[in-house]
């Protein structure tokens, strides 16, 4: 005898329905137990990826359930951004339509599979609803001066029509199309996460995490104690900005390390329109992966810039050189060079004939 699955399920989906297993309970004597799996993206159908993504949501509220917590588990839709769009240009239509369409749809494929969620709290992001209150956490966060505009190079998929972060980056190409991501100079805005580096730094409360996610979190934070220090260009009013953590090191500053994105380096290739050899180097690094560069396993090269800035301290007269491994958006974007006390300025000083200086014994 055959198994009658499908009349199985609609019994006991109709009957998790009218008992309302999975409505949370406000003001509840029972213990609180949330669970939030992340939101979909409406662009498209559910397929098996996201069946076996929400069992595990399912299965911990049922057990939580069962166990005598008072489960709270909402269903939403991420449904701002490219893939919602991309899915609208497809089929010519306007992303507010299908993306509607779309979410009606899954809705109804959740129920078909029977999970676990209390569609009375569901949200989308698109509506208006939902990102009132996005826009207003930014506005207050304007307001006290922890947003602001810079230019900067960005990672930029033509294709998608969108920036991209390193992490969306894969061997040079954009994780969502597979096409390939060139580097653009954009005006975008930014957070001053720093201002809360301690607090974000503190993973005492999810020691569970893996390894991997939480040094991709300190990466992304970026938390480094140290000193400013800024050396003038001769015969100029321009001078280079550097953080370092070893400013004991800076008698040993034999060249100054800057990516072609930095601003003096823009503005030299501007006045320097005949200097082929550094306008090729620099487009041919600003179009490389960014996690590449900054890879310890990664060649060093660089190109001299002709020009020279002036150590602080003792006077001495140090090269500006072009490299591929700094990258603009980390510290200062400049990076004083100590060959005898670092391994990547070694790697490079050593294939550039460049001095070196032992300070530290």
């Amino acid at each position: 005898m055959d198994y009658p699955f499908y009349d199985i399920e609609k019994k006991w989906q109709k009957i998790w329905q009218d008992r309302e297993i999975a409505k949370g309970t406000d003001f509840s004597s029972k213990p609180k137990y949330y669970v939030l799996s992340m939101f979909p993206y409406p662009s498209g159908v559910l397929h098996i990826g996201h069946a076996s993504n929400y069992a595990i949501g399912d299965a911990i509220s049922r057990l939580k359930l069962m166990e005598g917590y008072n489960v709270m588990q909402p269903m939403g839709y991420d449904s701002f951004g490219m893939p919602a769009e991309n899915y609208a240009i497809m089929h010519n239509s306007h992303p507010r339509i299908t993306t509607e369409e779309n979410i009606a749809n899954m809705r109804k494929q959740f129920d078909g599979m029977g999970f676990f969620f209390d569609w009375d709290r569901e949200v989308s992001t698109c509506r208006p609803d939902y990102y009132h209150w996005g826009q207003y956490i930014f506005k207050k966060m304007y307001e006290n001066g922890l947003v602001y505009r810079k230019k900067s190079f960005q990672n930029w998929c033509e294709q998608c029509n969108t920036v991209l972060a390193n992490e969306q980056v894969e061997d040079g190409a954009c994780w969502r199309c597979g096409s390939e991501v060139i580097q653009k100079e954009l005006e975008q805005w930014y957070f001053r996460i720093t201002k809360y580096a301690e607090e974000l730094l503190d993973f005492s409360d999810v020691i569970e995490w893996p390894e991997r996610v939480m040094t991709m979190q300190k990466h992304w934070i970026g938390k480094s104690e140290g000193a400013r220090i800024e050396f003038t260009l001769p015969d100029t009013e321009e001078s280079i900005a550097v953080f370092t953590t070893r400013p004991d090191t800076i008698y040993g500053v034999t060249f100054m390390a800057l990516p072609p994105e930095h601003p003096l380096v823009q503005k030299w290739l501007e006045e320097e329109p005949e200097n082929h050899a550094m306008h090729d180097f620099c487009k041919k690094v600003i179009n490389e992966d960014k996690v590449l560069r900054s890879s310890t396993e990664t060649e060093k090269e660089g190109i001299f810039s002709g020009r020279y800035c002036i150590n602080p301290l003792n006077g001495d007269k140090v090269q500006i050189w072009i490299t591929n491994y700094v990258l603009m958006d980390y510290g200062t974007g400049a990076v004083m060079a100590v060959p005898a006390h670092d391994q990547r300025d070694f790697d490079f000083a050593t294939k550039y004939g460049i001095p070196m200086k032992i300070v530290i014994q």
